[in-house]
């Protein structure tokens, strides 16, 4: 990856933590990044944050890139990709962080048959904490998926799906944040009803999410073998666990990743007319 040159097209929050990991990690250097996007304010912050080049039109960010790095929002991908039709060549591996677009309509939009990874990571990527799916697209082979983990690993955890799974992925952790922010909100709130400064309570709350969530990547057991390890006999553990098993915070859990899922294909579906 040393000597590749990577050009970031639509480098906002999340681009900006990709392009941030890629600069840390050393992965390439750092005039070897071209972030483009409209707003020159937006890339002068980059640019005297990381050494990166930046430049405001696509298609010149484009032309010289190994990897093409496609990072707009959904709503603006056809225009994006229809302005970058026949800049992209077949030799460029093109990585995709667009939600709900599909390899073949990137390949179609773009008119070539070049190799396309599709990704999906989250926003914990801003902290090199990230969760990313990849997917290799009818063109993509074992190098272009090496090329795209690199990148991606050097965010957080990087795993290797069919693009079919893409949606899942994408309602489990591309949306999974915001079910642990609501989920840390309320422990903080339960703390301040039963008289915990709200300061301390916030950093109580998300510290025990953290170190809850460290403790199952790092010991490899299920969730459930770690709850029951804790949960004594009469105690405040399966007090809690009842009235949470009540009020059905599994099924609703469930049901918020099945919701995003579908979402996340209606998309797909949308973008593809």
């Amino acid at each position: 990856m040393k000597n590749q040159t990577i050009a970031v097209v639509g480098a906002g929050h999340m681009a900006g933590a990709l392009i941030g990991g890629m600069v840390r990690s050393k992965l390439v250097p750092a005039r070897s990044i071209v972030a483009a996007r409209r707003s020159a304010d937006a890339l002068a912050e980059l640019q005297k944050k990381w050494g990166v080049r930046t430049t405001t039109d696509n298609r010149k960010a484009v032309a010289e890139a190994d990897i093409v790095m496609l990072a707009v929002k959904p709503q603006m991908a056809k225009k994006v990709m229809e302005d970058l039709a026949g800049a992209v060549r077949t030799d460029q591996l093109v990585i995709s962080v667009m939600a709900g677009v599909t390899t073949a309509a990137i390949n179609k939009a773009l008119r070539v048959d070049c190799p396309v990874v599709r990704a999906m990571p989250n926003t914990p990527c801003l902290v090199d904490a990230g969760a990313t799916a990849i997917a290799a697209g009818a063109h993509a082979g074992d190098k272009d998926l090496a090329r795209a983990e690199a990148v991606f690993a050097s965010v957080g955890l990087v795993a290797t799906l069919p693009e079919s799974a893409l949606d899942a992925v994408t309602g489990l952790s591309g949306s999974g944040p915001v079910y642990i922010y609501m989920v840390i909100e309320a422990m903080i709130d339960g703390g301040v009803k039963m008289g915990i400064p709200r300061a301390i309570a916030a950093k109580l709350a998300a510290q025990t999410v953290y170190g809850a969530a460290k403790l199952v990547l790092e010991t490899g057991k299920h969730p459930a073998i770690l709850k029951d390890e804790v949960t004594t006999p009469g105690g405040t553990a399966i007090s809690a666990i009842h009235v949470l098993e009540s009020r059905g915070l599994r099924s609703v859990l469930i049901d918020g990743v099945v919701a995003a899922t579908n979402r996340s294909s209606e998309l797909s579906k949308l973008l593809a007319e």
